[in-house]
C-alpha cells in the first residue's frame, strides 16, 4: 500500500510541474493543478497515517 501511495504522490507531483510549466491554457492548467494538488494531499495523508511510530 505504501509503495502505491508513493507512486501516486510522485506522479501527481510530476503532473503538477507539467501543468505549471508546459501548458499554455489557463483553464486546463488550473484544473490539472488543483486535481494534482488534491491527489498529493490525499496520498501524503495516507502515508502519514500508515507511518510506523517509534517511541522515544
Amino acid at each position: 500500500m505504501k509503495s502505491l501511495l508513493w507512486t501516486v504522490l510522485a506522479l501527481a507531483l510530476a503532473a503538477n510541474v507539467l501543468a505549471n510549466v508546459g501548458l499554455r491554457q489557463e483553464s486546463t492548467q488550473m484544473v490539472l493543478s488543483i486535481t494534482s494538488g488534491l491527489i498529493v494531499l490525499g496520498s501524503a495523508a495516507g502515508l502519514w497515517r500508515l507511518r510506523v511510530r517509534k517511541d522515544a
